[in-house]
């Protein structure tokens, strides 16, 4: 079996022109609670999660992605990385050090192939959560994040090179070609997606519901609340997991989703799946048709951040 680089996925970090919308929205909506406000910057937990926070919002004249966090196995793991990443020329934007963000703990930021800032660390805090229980419509944790980019067979070949990532499966279409591909970093089908795009930026932040029913109670919510959705209810081939893609205010794509698939990793082959398929977007055939102006929503507007480090 691999060895991973990344345990699992940390946090998303974003900036946003509507800091106050955002907030609202994630916090009376969405489901999320602060767990600490530094200046324009604030922390958002999920009730599930042992992560500090698994969304950090900056208030910002341009939107963006600031980063994407991952966790390490130890600080050990962290040093043998960065050392890895230097060998190859990657660009860092620290050395590894102590973090100054809730929690702690030990690690730096880089620059991937694309410009967008990676954040790996180890040692973090655990905070203190409890269990979702039965009926509550809120996220247990960041599921996945999904990145769009213009080279995506170049990002892929980054991703596995340094990380270990692997890739679980490959959707394709027949006039287009290879368009999006699901990487993993433990056993479950993906943490992370490449998505062939028009330019780099965030195409969706993915978060865990407790289940079928909270999915649906969620979904139900953010309907009866005037969210526009996107795309879904329904349920993915790839992953097998649910979906129900909403805006958020500023314009970021943020889905709801549960049971992604947990994989046999000795026994597991990437599939590569047809998506001008019906049964492959959607098992159910609940959701509304994927089309390309239902695909052109989460494009999202360029990423002014290329190899911009964010604020610490």
């Amino acid at each position: 079996m691999t060895e991973y680089a990344f345990t699992h996925l940390r946090h998303v970090a974003l900036a946003v022109p509507d800091f106050d919308k955002q907030l609202d929205f994630y916090t009376h909506q969405w489901g999320l609670s602060v767990a600490g406000t530094d200046g324009d910057t604030t922390y958002l937990a999920a009730e599930g999660s042992p992560e500090q926070y698994v969304v950090r919002i900056r208030k910002a004249t341009d939107k963006r992605l600031d980063l994407i966090s991952y966790g390490a196995a130890d600080a050990a793991a962290v040093d043998t990385l960065a050392e890895k990443l230097g060998r190859g020329e990657v660009q860092l934007i620290n050395e590894p050090g102590t973090l100054q963000t809730p929690g702690g703990g030990y690690g730096f930021r880089f620059f991937d192939n694309d410009g967008r800032t990676i954040e790996i660390s180890a040692d973090v805090a655990v905070r203190r959560h409890r269990k979702v229980e039965e009926g509550e419509a809120i996220p247990v944790k960041l599921s996945h994040v999904v990145v769009n980019t213009a080279d995506p067979e170049g990002t892929v070949a980054f991703y596995e090179k340094y990380f270990g990532f692997k890739v679980s499966d490959i959707l394709m279409h027949p006039r287009m070609g290879n368009m999006m591909w699901f990487m993993r970093t433990n056993s479950f089908h993906h943490s992370m997606a490449i998505a062939r795009g028009p330019h780099p930026a965030l195409h969706h932040a993915s978060f865990e519901l407790r289940g079928i029913d909270e999915y649906m109670r969620g979904t139900g919510k953010m309907l009866r609340a005037g969210v526009e959705k996107i795309w879904g209810p329904g349920r993915h081939l790839a992953g097998n997991n649910t979906f129900s893609y909403f805006l958020d205010p500023n314009g970021n794509t943020m889905e709801y989703t549960t049971e992604l698939e947990v994989l046999d990793e000795d026994t597991w082959h990437p599939h590569l799946y047809d998506f001008s398929e019906p049964e492959v977007t959607d098992q159910w055939g609940t959701a509304n048709a994927m089309d390309e102006f239902v695909a052109a929503k989460s494009f999202n507007d360029v990423d002014k951040g290329l190899f911009v480090a964010p604020p610490v």
